[in-house]
């Protein structure tokens, strides 16, 4: 990876976002397409607000769902792989200004990096 250029690593980051909005937007296709299959002849309680069941809630609770092949799952992890995508995308950049040597440039994708993390971790809560 040594010697990459402003525009090879351009390219890779948008590799990236194309790949993970791709994957995201196939994953919440497959599972709207269980959901409905499964559920699509149900008429819907408009009367009455029903949040997420509990173990929607949680990315280990999301990712025992989708691998139960279960439709609620799978859209719910088409979103996660929606929201890590811009997360891959600056970890990513990281990698490349560190290969540049570009160290202001680190140092500020770090950072950004840092409150993506917290923000997305709760750290909101305080």
């Amino acid at each position: 990876m040594r010697g990459w250029s402003d525009r090879s690593l351009q390219a890779a980051v948008g590799g990236i976002l194309r790949f993970g909005v791709a994957a995201a937007a196939l994953i919440v296709a497959c599972g709207g397409a269980i959901y409905l299959a499964r559920h699509g002849a149900q008429t819907a309680a408009l009367g009455r607000f029903q949040g997420e069941p509990e173990e929607l809630r949680t990315a280990a609770g999301i990712l025992r769902s989708a691998l139960a092949l279960s439709g609620r799952g799978l859209i719910q992890l088409g979103l996660l792989v929606l929201i890590a995508t811009p997360v891959a995308r600056v970890a990513f950049s990281i990698l490349g200004f560190a290969l540049e040597r570009d160290r202001l440039y680190v140092a500020v994708t770090v950072l950004v990096l840092s409150f993506l993390l917290f923000s997305l971790l709760g750290g909101g809560r305080l």
